[in-house]
C-alpha cells in the first residue's frame, strides 16, 4: 500500500508484483548482460557530497525553473512506451500523477494515448514529447505537430535508437504486444489501420539520422528541441551547434548499448563542455533524492525518472506516480538541508567529489 512506502524501492516491488512476467521484464530489462542497466544505478554512488554546515536551513524549497516556468522540483517524468501495459490509466494516469506533484511529464512516441488526451486529462500539468524520427519525414512532422497543437512545451529527439538494443529478456519471453494495444498517434501518422508491432515500429524509423536532421527539426519547430540519448561531450557540443536548446544525457535506461557509460559518469564531461549553454538534463538510475542532488552538483538543471514513475503507476495508478515523485521530493529537500542549501540552485560542484577508490589491500 502507498501508505507503507518509505522509498522508491517499495513502489518498485509492489509495481513489479502487479505485472505478468512479459510486461514486467519489458519495463525492467536492459540490453545484453545488463551491465549498463545496473551501473546506471550504482554510478550515482561513485560520488560523495561535501555538506556545508551552520547555515540557516529553516526554510528549504525544492522549487526550480524549467523552460522559464516554475516547477515544484527538478525531477521530471521520463518517456516510457506502452504504459497501458502497466495500468489501465496508462499515460493519463502518469500525467495526472506528475501534475499533482507539480512537475512535467514527457510522453513517448510509443504512447498508448494521444497527446491531446494526455493534456486534457491533466490540464494543469506540463507536458513534453519524446520523438523518434521516421524514414518518412511526413510521419515525423505529423507526430511533432500533434504534440505542439496539444500544448506540449518541448520536443526530445531520441538519438540513440534505432536500431533497437539486444533485449534478451524479451527474446527469452517471446514478448509481443497484445493485439489490442495500440500507439494511436503513430498509427494515424502512418495512415495505418492496425497497431504496429515493436519490430515494425523500429523498421519504420530513420536509421540514417544525422546532425543535419536535428538542424532541420530545430529550425522547423516552434518549441524548444532537445537531443536525448548522448553520453559524450563531443555530441553535446554538436547538439547545440545544430540548434538544440539543450541535451538529455541518457543511455536509454541501459536498454540500447550494453557497457555504455553510465549517465552519472558521463554527466561531468558534458557539463564542462556546455558551460551553462543550453539546458542540461540527465536520466538513468535515479532512485533517491540524494541522486537528484548529486546530478545537480555535477551540472544538471534537472533529472528525469522513468522506471520509478512506471512502477508507481503499475502499483497504484496516478496516486502511485504522485507518491513516488513525492518520496523523491522529500528526500531531495532533506538532502538540501543537510548540505546547507535552501534551494536546488545553491548546489554547486563544490558540494561533491569523486568517491575514493578502495584499495585492493582494504580489509
Amino acid at each position: 500500500m502507498i501508505s507503507d512506502w518509505i522509498n522508491v524501492a517499495d513502489a518498485e516491488r509492489e509495481g513489479e508484483a502487479k505485472l505478468e512476467q512479459g510486461p514486467r521484464d519489458y519495463f525492467a530489462g536492459g540490453a545484453g548482460d545488463e551491465l549498463t542497466l545496473r551501473e546506471n544505478v550504482a554510478a550515482w554512488g561513485h560520488w560523495r557530497l561535501r555538506p556545508r554546515v551552520l547555515n540557516d536551513v529553516r526554510e528549504v524549497s525544492t522549487r526550480t525553473e524549467l523552460l522559464g516556468k516554475p516547477a515544484e522540483m527538478p525531477v521530471l517524468v521520463a518517456p516510457v512506451a506502452y504504459q497501458r501495459l502497466a495500468h489501465p490509466e496508462a499515460e493519463t494516469g502518469m500525467a495526472k500523477g506528475a501534475a499533482a506533484a507539480g512537475t512535467a511529464m514527457c510522453v513517448s512516441t510509443l504512447s498508448t494515448t494521444r497527446p491531446a488526451e494526455v493534456a486534457a486529462a491533466a490540464p494543469g500539468g506540463r507536458h513534453w514529447f519524446q520523438l523518434y524520427p521516421f524514414r518518412d519525414a511526413g510521419v515525423t512532422r505529423a507526430l511533432m505537430d500533434e504534440a505542439i497543437d496539444a500544448g506540449f512545451e518541448a520536443i526530445l529527439v531520441t538519438a540513440d535508437a534505432p536500431p533497437g538494443g539486444n533485449r534478451e529478456r524479451d527474446r527469452r519471453n517471446r514478448f509481443a504486444l497484445p493485439r489490442e494495444l495500440g500507439t494511436p498517434s503513430l498509427t494515424a501518422a502512418t495512415g495505418g489501420e492496425r497497431a504496429l508491432t515493436i519490430e515494425e515500429t523500429f523498421a519504420l524509423m530513420n536509421h540514417a539520422l544525422t546532425w543535419d536532421d536535428v538542424s532541420d527539426l530545430a529550425s522547423q519547430c516552434s518549441i524548444p528541441v532537445f537531443v536525448k540519448g548522448l553520453v559524450t561531450a563531443e555530441d553535446a557540443a554538436l547538439a547545440l551547434e545544430h540548434g538544440a536548446a539543450g541535451v538529455l544525457v541518457s543511455n536509454h535506461g541501459g536498454r540500447q548499448l550494453d557497457r555504455c557509460l553510465a549517465t552519472a559518469d558521463a554527466l561531468p564531461e558534458v557539463a564542462e563542455t556546455l558551460e551553462g549553454r543550453g539546458t542540461l538534463l540527465v536520466d538513468g538510475g535515479i532512485r533517491r533524492g540524494v541522486d537528484v542532488a548529486t546530478a545537480l552538483t555535477l551540472g544538471a538543471d534537472a533529472v528525469l525518472v522513468g522506471r520509478p514513475a512506471l512502477w508507481g503507476l503499475a502499483a497504484a495508478g496516478r496516486e502511485g506516480v504522485a507518491a513516488v515523485l513525492g518520496l523523491l521530493r522529500a528526500e531531495l529537500e532533506l538532502t538540501l538541508a543537510l548540505c546547507g542549501c535552501t534551494s536546488p540552485a545553491e548546489l554547486t560542484r563544490a558540494h561533491v567529489r569523486r568517491a575514493p577508490v578502495p584499495s585492493v589491500y582494504s580489509v
